[in-house]
């Protein structure tokens, strides 16, 4: 695209700025769709303190059939990497089958009863 610069009257190269092209796809709705997911990206690094990320591309397909004039489909399309909370952790420890298991397979276990309990104390 060209225009006619005043002061000298050349021509210089003009071209639309993408935050319009962006705004206007499809009525606005991409626009609507990137912005919430951008807030939630927003979100979810505020609360999980870690860094994330959002891709916006912009795929251009060739007109149709290769005639110069034909309409050329363009899509816009986000991906958002939103960080997740850090998952909680337990310990196992590995048994002779390298199976994980809870208690420590080298600990001899201990063999425990229930004692009865009573009221009643003897005076010293």
């Amino acid at each position: 695209m060209t225009a006619i610069q005043p002061e000298t009257g050349t021509d210089v190269e003009t071209t639309a700025p993408i935050a319009a092209f962006i705004a206007s796809h499809l009525n606005g709705r991409t626009e609507e769709e990137i912005s919430r997911e951008f807030h939630g990206l927003l979100d979810a690094v505020r609360a999980h303190g870690k860094k994330g990320s959002m891709t916006i591309t912009i795929v251009v397909d060739p007109p149709a059939n290769g005639v110069e004039s034909a309409p050329m489909p363009i899509g816009i399309e986000s991906a958002v990497k939103a960080p997740k909370p850090t998952p909680v952790k337990s310990l196992y420890f590995l048994d002779d089958d390298g199976q994980p298991v809870r208690e420590d397979p080298r600990q001899l276990a201990m063999d425990l009863r229930v004692v009865p309990t009573t009221t009643e104390f003897k005076k010293a």
